[in-house]
């Protein structure tokens, strides 16, 4: 299954019902965590709540630590594991997108999902929006392809790239996240809007 090595030979149909009870496991944590609520996931940019910030922080550094230390103990090949490839102006482009979608709509896509999966309306439209916008990005790829491939640099690493170990890197990434929790404390208290988080 994946990368792990359990020395037991998984066919493919169980790979994608592990995916499949994975993919649900984190669609009840994304909702349990409050994350179906546009309010909450727009607190983060607003500075009243920075919940979406304090378990995304968080679920990358077990992430990589757990990766960590199963390498370690070598029930992880971490050669298998799939990084994604960097295009710079795609990045840069499609992040600046995505990042002022979740602002003005209060969700991405996977939270969208969640939301729409308990009955919200506004996740409704948010998603119909992003299935319109791939829509066309796939319609007008060729016009769009020079500035997809741009800036092409591989499957590359932020600590390749930074010149460091893995673990160094983690250590780093922990204590900025620390950093960020205690800011993100003091914004919570600054900006705080009871009549929000009261309905949340």
């Amino acid at each position: 299954m994946g990368p792990l090595l359990t020395g037991i030979e998984i066919s493919n149909w169980i790979n994608l019902l592990t995916a499949f009870l994975i993919g649900i496991g984190f669609g009840f944590a994304l909702e349990q965590a409050g994350f179906s609520s546009s309010r909450k996931l727009a607190g983060m940019f607003y500075g009243y709540d920075a919940t979406v910030l304090k378990v995304f922080f968080t679920a990358a550094i077990v992430a990589m630590v757990g990766a960590r230390i199963l390498n370690a103990l070598d029930l992880l090949d971490m050669n298998l594991v799939f990084h994604n490839h960097y295009y710079i102006h795609a990045s840069l482009i499609g992040g600046t997108i995505m990042g002022a979608g979740f602002i003005m709509g209060g969700f991405c896509p996977g939270t969208g999902i969640s939301a729409l999966a308990i009955g919200k309306i506004d996740a409704l439209f948010f998603l119909s929006g992003g299935a319109v916008g791939a829509f066309i990005f796939a319609e007008t790829y060729g016009l769009l392809e020079k500035i997809h491939l741009a800036g092409y640099r591989g499957p590359v690493k932020l600590s390749s790239i930074m010149g460091m170990s893995d673990g160094l890197f983690i250590l780093i990434v922990v204590v900025v996240a620390a950093g960020m929790f205690w800011i993100a404390e003091k914004a919570e208290k600054k900006f705080e809007r009871p009549e929000i988080t009261e309905e949340l």
